[in-house]
């Protein structure tokens, strides 16, 4: 490349819409690449290196305020090399410079992440967030910033060295926890619960205070704790006043990514696929397990809305999912959401404006900035029913139609800007939830989602052998990283219940190996986030905690214990065993911030039950009916964790390990009951299968 080409903007070809999205900028944006970092080392010119995402609200007003306006971007391009990343395509560099700026500023950090690097070692000396384009709200103005930076940088390069090599040292030993054994699962559990009680918001669920975030995985640890009515409360608690409020799109379904306030009434308003992909088999299973009411009907509907939205706004044509929908449109956060008394009576016939405001909130002040109402579910429809002195079903048959005519004077809205990069480790997310749904509510909607999904990302990511972490031409790949892999293994998992193919435990299979072979640390056990090839700058990073996706080491040590279960392979059994030694300490020190740990920790000690059928196809109908019928199957059996249940044609052929010693009886088929390593006599019927579970204990 020629030294014109990094005076330039270079993002109009990147492979990311958010890059796209600043290829008009007068920044010369420069992608991360081996060229422009070699470019800024050879000259010796600090790097601006601004991470942040699509659907990231302050990231747009930072490029409006100051990446739009000339005179601040002649700064930049005069002082720096500047390049833009997205979060969601290199999370690895993403983790390195969050961990940076709470190692220099002593606080979490965020997006938009404006970070400055010494090109010749790609060390922060100087790290922020979001900066105004003059100073104010005690921030320091961006072109000051750019103008104290660089001359610091100039200045100072003998302390700046002394500091970058505190701070590789630091981050090089910023792993959490030491390894050892970890504690019982029952210890670390108590731990957690008295931690997660003690923060509980007693009256709108999830943690005390705003902003709210919704946290899938600690909802389905909660729930996994069949022994605790607490926990089980705390779970529904939450999970109906995310449904009755403000994070769930009243219209159109789906969640929002948090609320700013502490009663989840308005949200922010972006959404984002791994959200939903993760609430949607949480909604599914509590609607299953419930015995009925008003909160099943709310996490049924919930879970239906999440996977409408998936198909109406998030669906590619191949079948695969966009990663997100912007909070922006119209120039302002929440537009396409936010209704006034006046535009809502305009969309639904006058006859329906009364139960129009009253189901969704308009009958109280503006919830929105005093002028305008965010739609909320708050009055069940029972008791509007009885005010108007009608029947339930009469009302929910105006409600349906209310909502109707609302939802399609929405969509004639400029509507907000879709992501539409697709993304591996999303995709499995949202295959793994639509296949659990399918299981539990038996939605065969959900389950083609899902079938169809996995059957586009197969060619689309796993070539020649190796698993990529978006979906790109082939000069745009990225390698997939550890949560790629762990996702998608669980998401095979999940979708061999629903049809089992030789094909997909194969995949299955080969992931586990590359995940062993490409991210194990040999020396203490556990996973890496990224590998060798990825490049990652500073320090590769291990970690244990869960934040808005689950974490890939508690999902990689869940999936090869199942996996090695499945087929009786110790290897990955083996594997799992050191990962959660590998934990010990986390697991230890804060149990709490590690729900997927914790849940892995509870089956390697109480193993997850497996059944495995072989029966010909005519008699697959005969035992699916009989696995429905069972309270396990809901998550209502031991441990409230639902079983895996792999329906396999007799005829199926070669299959691996113990699978092979797994014949069927000609005549009616036979079932496996399992549980880790200790198995029950064979079951020759559905009714002796059913006579078996129903023996089993459930707590």
């Amino acid at each position: 490349m020629s030294e014109s080409d990094f005076a330039r903007n270079r993002l109009l070809n990147a492979s990311s819409p958010y890059l796209r999205q600043h290829a008009l900028n007068p920044v010369h944006w420069q992608p991360w690449e081996a060229a422009t970092l070699a470019h800024a080392r050879a000259t010796d010119t600090p790097i601006l290196l601004s991470i942040g995402y699509s659907a990231c609200h302050w990231c747009h007003v930072m490029a409006h305020e100051s990446f739009e306006d000339p005179a601040t971007a002649a700064a930049m391009n005069a002082g720096f090399v500047n390049i833009k990343l997205d979060r969601e395509e290199r999370p690895d560099i993403d983790q390195t410079y969050q961990l940076a700026y709470q190692a220099l500023n002593g606080r979490g950090g965020g997006w938009p992440l404006t970070v400055f690097l010494d090109p010749q070692n790609l060390t922060p000396f100087y790290v922020g967030t979001y900066f105004p384009p003059t100073t104010r709200h005690g921030l320091p103005g961006f072109p000051d910033v750019l103008q104290r930076v660089r001359a610091y940088f100039d200045a100072h390069r003998d302390e700046l060295r002394v500091q970058a090599g505190q701070l590789r040292e630091w981050m090089q030993h910023a792993q959490p926890g030491a390894a050892g054994a970890p504690p019982g699962a029952d210890t670390a559990s108590a731990t957690a619960m008295q931690r997660l009680a003690a923060r509980f918001d007693a009256r709108n669920g999830g943690n005390t205070g705003a902003p709210k975030f919704p946290r899938p995985a600690e909802l389905e640890w909660l729930l996994d704790q069949r022994g605790d009515g607490n926990a089980g409360a705390m779970a529904r608690l939450t999970l109906d006043a995310m449904a009755a409020r403000g994070l769930q799109d009243q219209l159109g379904g789906g969640f929002f990514r948090y609320c700013v306030d502490a009663d989840w009434t308005i949200p922010h308003f972006e959404k984002m696929l791994y959200d939903n992909a993760q609430l949607l088999p949480v909604y599914a299973r509590t609607a299953a397990a419930d015995g009925g009411g008003e909160f099943r009907t709310r996490a049924s509907a919930a879970a239906r809305g999440i996977a409408l939205w998936l198909a109406r706004d998030m669906s590619a044509p191949h079948g695969l999912f966009y990663s997100s929908l912007d909070a922006d449109s119209e120039g302002a956060e929440g537009a396409f959401y936010l209704w006034t008394r006046e535009q809502l009576r305009a969309a639904v016939p006058a006859a329906d404006a009364v139960l129009a405001e009253q189901a969704f909130g308009l009958d109280a002040p503006p919830n929105f900035e005093g002028r305008a109402w965010h739609l909320l579910r708050t009055r069940p429809l029972g008791g509007i029913a009885t005010r108007a002195g009608t029947s339930n079903q009469e009302i929910e048959t105006d409600y349906l139609r209310v909502r109707a005519h609302l939802l399609a004077a929405r969509t004639r809205r400029p509507a907000p800007s879709r992501d539409d990069k697709i993304l591996t480790a999303w995709n499995a997310l949202a295959i793994a939830g639509l296949a659990r749904t399918a299981r539990l509510l038996q939605d065969e909607r959900c389950a083609n989602m899902a079938r169809t999904a996995l059957t586009a990302l197969k060619p689309a990511a796993w070539i020649d052998g190796r698993l990529f972490a978006n979906v790109a031409a082939p000069a745009a790949r990225i390698p997939g990283f550890l949560d790629d892999h762990a996702f998608l293994l669980d998401a095979l998992l999940a979708s061999m219940q629903l049809t089992f193919a030789a094909d997909d435990l194969a995949w299955a299979i080969a992931l586990a190996d590359a995940l062993l072979d490409q991210f194990s640390d040999p020396a203490t056990g556990g996973f890496w986030f990224s590998t060798a090839a990825h490049a990652t700058p500073l320090a590769r990073h291990r970690d244990w905690t869960d934040d808005a996706l689950p974490n890939g080491n508690g999902v990689a040590i869940r999936s090869l214990l199942r996996l090695g279960r499945f087929i009786g392979n110790t290897r990955y059994i083996d594997a799992a065993e050191r990962a959660l030694a590998a934990g010990a300490g986390a697991l230890a020190q804060y149990p709490d911030a590690c729900p997927t740990l914790l849940r892995a920790l509870a089956e390697f000690e109480q193993p997850r039950m497996q059944i495995v059928v072989r029966c010909a196809q005519d008699k697959q109908d005969a035992w699916h009916a009989a696995l429905r019928a069972l309270p396990h199957a809901r998550g209502t059996g031991r441990a409230g964790v639902p079983p895996d249940v792999f329906v396999i044609p007799a005829a199926a052929a070669a299959l691996p390990g113990i699978l092979a010693t797994r014949t069927a009886n000609a005549e009616t088929g036979t079932a496996y009951v399992c549980s880790g390593m200790t198995c029950q006599a064979p079951l020759t019927s559905p009714a002796a299968l059913a006579a078996a579970l129903q023996a089993e204990p459930r707590n």
